[in-house]
């Protein structure tokens, strides 16, 4: 008798591998998953409950000493347990009393997560004042380097008008459209919206619409449908949403970013912006944390650690920290030399969910993600 230990993605076929029957191989691959399921000030009555039930079915709930005897009325916990604990306690905590009836309901959504093929999106920028000298690009210029992003392994191709590097300016309208404007006028005479996905870096009306009558397909806004008329255009032209979370404005959102629970807020943000696409009638949806956009180094650290949280939501995560200074403050080093950070943040996102990367290096993103689907894929 022989044995190693191996890491699968996919335990399911695994199972199927070794000859295990279809059924019985879903049913075990619900137990190989181990979750932790953060839950903050939850009453103490809930947590005793919780912490019985979780027990009863071989899996656990971890609270602070003193929670048996009520010495604290809300405490914090951490849910530990498998998919197959976390179907089971969404069905028995439904007739719990103190809230624990919507944390039955909202378990399984940490489990049932749809997987999505990864893609590139490559970045370019019609100005002359984004971060990364190496994106900024004009007309044909443009369009050369479109059709160089799409030979290199680009999906999706976003095109901005406007630096949202900390401390830009805005520009008035005029000007961002008058910048994006040839670039759209070839891709549509071009066609080149039947090779790949245009994405509209913009949260202005006028530019956007001119985008989609150009054939783009996605609409990239920084604030996250703040404006009720980009989530009206964006219906009106059945294109997909990158929502993506900021606080603040690109001229002062690096001044203090302060948050009492970064995750928290960022869920919360997800959840009211979620529930406004949809009023307005828009179908797809991408979430982006936003890395880098009134954030601390700690909080772009916590939110990349604890990425795969934002896949409860069922939609597409993207991922953009390509060449952001947050990389110079682990291991500083000039802009221009930031490349094996971003791949190391992008390709450790990829394997906690995220399914975009938003990037400015096409070839070298495409090389490294095909090798790391090639070693994932392997059965055993």
């Amino acid at each position: 008798m022989q044995y190693y230990k191996i890491n699968s993605n996919d335990t399911k076929e695994l199972f199927e591998k070794i000859g295990c029957d279809t059924t019985g191989s879903l049913i075990m691959s619900k137990k190989t998953n181990l979750n932790l399921l953060y839950i903050k000030d939850i009453h103490v009555g809930a947590a005793n409950i919780l912490k019985q039930d979780a027990l009863s079915i071989g899996a656990d709930f971890a609270v602070p000493m003193g929670t048996i005897i009520a010495r604290e009325k809300y405490v914090d916990g951490v849910l530990i347990g498998s998919d197959k604990h976390f179907e089971i306690l969404s069905k028995k905590e439904l007739a719990q009393p103190f809230g624990l009836k919507q944390l039955a309901k909202d378990l399984s959504s940490f489990t049932n997560t749809k997987k999505f093929k990864t893609k590139i999106m490559g970045i370019i920028n019609a100005n002359d004042d984004s971060f990364y000298q190496d994106s900024r690009f004009t007309g044909s210029n443009a369009i050369l380097k479109i059709e160089q992003m799409i030979s290199d392994g680009a999906n999706i191709i976003d095109i901005g008008g406007v630096s949202s590097r900390p401390g830009s300016q805005t520009v008035s309208v005029d000007e961002e459209l008058s910048r994006i404007k040839p670039i759209c006028d070839e891709i549509k005479d071009k066609k080149l919206y039947k090779t790949v996905d245009f994405s509209i870096d913009s949260y202005e009306p006028q530019v956007i619409e001119y985008a989609l009558k150009s054939g783009f397909k996605i609409v990239n806004d920084i604030t996250g449908l703040f404006n009720d008329e980009v989530a009206r255009l964006t219906s009106k032209y059945d294109a997909t949403v990158v929502i993506m979370h900021m606080q603040g404005t690109p001229k002062d959102m690096q001044e203090d970013p302060t948050y009492d629970d970064v995750m928290c807020e960022v869920d919360s943000f997800f959840k009211e912006r979620i529930e406004k696409a949809k009023s307005f009638g828009i179908k797809d949806i991408i979430l982006d944390v936003g890395i880098g956009f009134g954030k601390t180094l700690e909080h772009n650290l916590t939110l990349l650690k604890n990425m795969e949280h934002f896949r409860h939501f069922g939609y597409e995560v993207l991922i953009g920290a390509s060449r952001k200074s947050l990389i110079d403050k682990i291991v500083p080093s000039a802009t221009c030399d930031r490349l094996a950070g971003t791949l190391a943040i992008h390709l450790n996102s990829i394997k906690k969910g995220a399914s975009i990367v938003r990037v400015h290096d096409v070839k070298e993103h495409y090389q490294a993600i095909k090798l790391e689907e090639s070693i994932d894929t392997l059965i055993v």
